[in-house]
């Protein structure tokens, strides 16, 4: 990209006033989902020839046109060629929220065919960059046995590292930030109704600290409403965090249109084509 990434690049005065202008942005943790998270994701998972079915459920009176009718959740849910993983797209049903964000994807693989019930969970809210989603989703695609466990916590930590990000000083092994102390990946205990096949994810009593979990998130401010969190069950493997985390943690400029307001005055930013 020949052009520098430059936070007060003007408008381009050709422009028309209402046209949506294209960026290259960064940093990736702090640009958002450009609006285009479903669709961002949906596009990598049907390229990886996963199925995509809806469901829709409402509630129709008698003698109701079917054009009334009250639709109460609609649910894209997008499933892997073998159907040991899917993801499902729940923005539209009853709120579920992660860091008082509601969440948008949630993303699932079981142990084998013979088994109903996930092995484990992963969630995100919208804001995450659809970039580290979709390679996440990649990783998780690319396993044979996506429930297995592989590496330790160093794989997440390394892959933040390589990208300019700091261990926490308190918790170098197990927490990482950007160097604005902004975005954060830290392993700990895994917020409620989070799923896992972890016993102790149900089993936990009042006090008890429950399973340890990878959990990310982008907070613009002390104390402000997180831009993005990311909440990985205490069983989803190392390695496919660490997907994660090297993506949002990317210094690769990437393609957005709109910029979250929390954060625009932080990006660098140049036009492109």
């Amino acid at each position: 990209m020949e052009a520098p990434l430059n936070p007060g690049f003007p408008l381009d005065p050709s422009t028309p006033k209402h046209a949506p202008v294209a960026y290259w942005v960064g940093p990736r943790h702090l640009a958002g989902d450009d609006g285009r998270l479903y669709d961002a994701v949906a596009d990598t998972l049907t390229g990886l020839g996963w199925t995509s079915l809806v469901t829709v459920r409402g509630r129709q009176e008698p003698d109701e046109a079917p054009e009334a009718r009250q639709v109460l959740r609609s649910t894209v849910l997008h499933i892997s060629p073998d159907t040991l993983r899917w993801a499902q797209w729940v923005l539209a049903d009853e709120p579920f929220l992660l860091g008082e964000l509601p969440i948008a994807w949630h993303v699932c693989a079981r142990a084998d065919r013979t088994s109903p019930l996930a092995q484990w969970s992963a969630y995100f809210t919208p804001d995450v960059p659809g970039e580290a989603v979709a390679d996440f989703l990649v990783a998780l695609d690319a396993r044979d046995q996506p429930a297995v466990p592989f590496g330790g916590p160093e794989l997440v930590l390394d892959a933040a590292a390589a990208h300019g990000w700091l261990c926490d000083i308190d918790r170098p092994g197990t927490a990482a930030m950007d160097p604005t102390f902004t975005s954060h990946i830290s392993f700990g205990e895994v917020p409620p109704l989070i799923q896992d096949a972890d016993p102790r994810a149900l089993t936990g009593d009042v006090g008890e600290e429950g399973p340890a979990g990878w959990q990310a998130w982008a907070e613009p401010a002390l104390g402000a409403r997180c831009l993005w969190a990311a909440s990985f069950g205490s069983s989803v493997p190392h390695d496919l965090v660490a997907a994660f985390t090297r993506s949002v943690s990317s210094n690769a400029p990437v393609l957005r249109r709109t910029l979250p307001e929390s954060t625009k005055d932080r990006l660098l930013r140049a036009p492109a084509g």
